[in-house]
């Protein structure tokens, strides 16, 4: 799995922290900060929650 974030459409909802703090963070502006690009496929279903989450569709999950 591949996890890959465009900072530019996030517009820190901050969903994708509190649905997976290990895989993201939020910089001092509140922009999304992807801590673990490619974790192990245990972490599939809280990348998936996140990405679909996202308000504005920033983060986009590979498998």
């Amino acid at each position: 799995m591949r996890i890959s974030v465009d900072t530019d459409k996030c517009v820190g909802g901050g969903q994708c922290v509190m649905t997976a703090d290990d895989l993201f963070d939020q910089d001092d502006d509140g922009i999304v900060v992807l801590l673990d690009a490619e974790p192990g496929a245990d972490r599939l279903p809280e990348a998936r929650t996140a990405a679909r989450l996202c308000p504005s569709g920033a983060i986009e999950v590979e498998e």
